[in-house]
């Protein structure tokens, strides 16, 4: 416990970490690595995690023997699916992308946080970790391998206009992650739209779309409440995403340097849960300008958005979406394979069991 109080003191103050040893590395030749990692350089995953542990602590702690150039996807130009490729050819050392932006070349990846799955971030990172051997099965054969995992804030909706229940979205556009949310949404009688994150600001502020998923957190992070109006707290999913390093670069480095960074991906995702558990209602606050609630994010304070509570009518209807739709749609997309994992790694956590019709 006093390690993740480390790690979290470390994320949410940007010091140096308090609890944890430096870790020495015998001499050798500098170890450069390339990192892209959040979709945005304001988010709290980032700015609280990434760049005090990685960009910052990575060479403190290796006596400068190991250094990061760290940089955010608009940071690169990039939009999400491109990480992965050029995480493959080796252009990227460490990369971090949703593990449902890039579900489209590895379906399997989407079967971790499918909408309506994991009630809770606790569940979320359960199943995550229980389905991490199958998922680095899959992507080693893209020359890829998932060093961590860890969450966003609950995935909730940002509209324009007020929105109080599932009801008021129908006929809606809505810029969504892909995958399973495409067929929440589409279930709803809205209508799914594929923008990449950093172009979300634009489509909302000029009607492009009516609302977007995104977390609350991270909505606050991109100032999605300067061009919506209401969030509605439905969480969804939670977006949980991965550390993804090129396959030969790591099993290349040397056995120290590569047990020093398997410790320290460690700790940033013990941080990246941590901060994840707190961010949902943080960001709820902060775009709602609740000041007392808000102490990660920023507080709205001129035109804050209307916060919604989900009715339970609507809680119900994404547990049942979950059976009669999500579950259906992904093992179409994924294959029998799919139901066999599902059913023996996924099920006993959920409490949901997938059968074909």
């Amino acid at each position: 416990m006093r390690l993740i109080a480390g790690c979290l003191a470390t994320a949410l103050t940007g010091l140096p970490l308090a609890g944890v040893q430096a870790q020495g590395l015998p001499p050798g030749p500098t170890v450069n690595i390339q990192a892209v990692t959040q979709v945005g350089p304001q988010l709290p995953q980032y700015t609280k995690v990434d760049i005090p542990l990685l960009r910052e602590g990575v060479p403190q702690k290796s006596g400068g023997r190991v250094q990061v150039t760290l940089a955010s996807w608009p940071e690169r130009s990039l939009n999400g699916p491109e990480i992965i490729r050029l995480v493959r050819s080796g252009q990227v050392d460490i990369g971090a992308v949703p593990l449902n932006t890039v579900s489209g070349e590895v379906p399997l990846l989407d079967m971790v946080d499918l909408a309506g799955l994991n009630p809770t971030v606790a569940q979320a990172r359960k199943v995550a970790q229980t389905l991490l051997p199958e998922l680095n099965k899959e992507l080693e054969r893209f020359n890829t391998r998932i060093v961590a995992m860890y969450p966003f804030a609950a995935q909730v909706f940002f509209c324009r206009d007020k929105v109080t229940s599932l009801a008021d979205l129908k006929g809606k556009r809505i810029r969504t992650g892909g995958g399973s949310s495409n067929t929440f949404v589409t279930s709803i009688g809205a209508q799914p739209t594929a923008i990449g994150f950093p172009e979300v600001y634009a489509a909302l502020e000029r009607g492009v779309v009516d609302c977007a998923i995104t977390g609350s957190s991270s909505g606050n992070g991109a100032r999605w409440y300067e061009v919506s109006q209401s969030q509605y707290a439905l969480p969804l999913f939670w977006s949980v995403s991965m550390y993804v390093v090129n396959l030969n670069w790591w099993n290349r480095l040397d056995p120290a340097v590569r047990s020093f960074l398997d410790t320290t991906m460690k700790e940033v995702e013990e941080a990246q849960w941590t901060l994840g558990e707190e961010t949902t209602e943080d960001g709820l606050a902060c775009n709602s300008g609740d000041k007392a609630g808000c102490r990660i994010g920023k507080v709205v304070e001129t035109k804050p958005m209307t916060l919604y509570r989900p009715v339970q009518a609507d809680t119900d209807t994404l547990r049942t979406t979950l059976t009669s739709a999500i579950l259906p749609a992904f093992m179409e997309r994924c294959g029998a394979r799919c139901v066999e994992i599902y059913n023996r790694s996924v099920a006993p956590i959920s409490g949901v069991t997938y059968q074909a019709k």
